[in-house]
C-alpha cells in the first residue's frame, strides 16, 4: 500500500474541504485511513490579558463549530464508504503542531488546502500549507 495513513488538516475553509475530498479519493484508491485535524490557536500572551474562563469559553465555542464541520465531512466520507478519525488540537503554532502530529502518528501523506495568497498578503500572513510542505518528512499534496 502506497499511502496507509493520510492526514488532512482543515480550517473550515472551502479550500480545506476541497483538499478533504481529494484525500477521500486517494483513500478509496489505496484503501487508506484518514485522520482529519484542526488546530485552535491559543497564544500564551492571550492568557495574560484575559481570564482563563473567557479563554475556556472561546475554546468551547470554537470546538462546537469545528465538530459541526467534522459532521459535514463525515457525511462526505460515508458516501464514499471511508472511515475517519477526527482530532482537535490546541497550539500556538499551527505548522509546528501539524508537523508534530504527522511524525507522532506516522502519517505518510498530508493533503492540505491552500488559500492561494500571493505577494504582500502571503508575506504578511504566512502560509500554513507552505510551512507544512517545507517541514514535513512525508509527501505533502497542496490542493488549491
Amino acid at each position: 500500500m502506497l499511502f496507509q495513513n493520510i492526514l488532512v488538516p482543515v480550517d473550515l475553509s472551502s479550500q480545506s474541504t476541497r483538499a478533504f475530498k481529494v484525500a477521500l479519493d486517494i483513500s478509496k484508491k489505496y484503501d487508506s485511513k484518514i485522520t482529519v485535524i484542526t488546530c485552535i490557536e491559543v497564544y500564551a500572551s492571550y492568557h495574560l490579558y484575559y481570564q482563563s474562563s473567557t479563554v475556556s469559553q472561546q475554546i468551547k465555542k470554537q470546538s462546537k463549530i469545528i465538530k459541526n464541520h467534522f459532521n459535514e465531512l463525515e457525511h462526505f466520507a460515508k458516501n464514499k464508504d471511508v472511515s475517519l478519525k477526527f482530532k482537535i488540537l490546541k497550539s500556538d503554532s499551527v505548522v509546528k503542531e501539524i508537523i508534530s502530529f504527522t511524525k507522532s502518528k506516522k502519517h505518510d501523506l498530508v493533503v492540505i488546502g491552500s488559500h492561494g495568497r500571493k505577494g504582500f498578503d502571503k508575506l504578511l500572513l504566512g502560509s500554513v500549507a507552505n510551512g507544512v510542505s517545507q517541514k514535513a518528512n512525508c509527501p505533502v499534496m497542496i490542493v488549491k
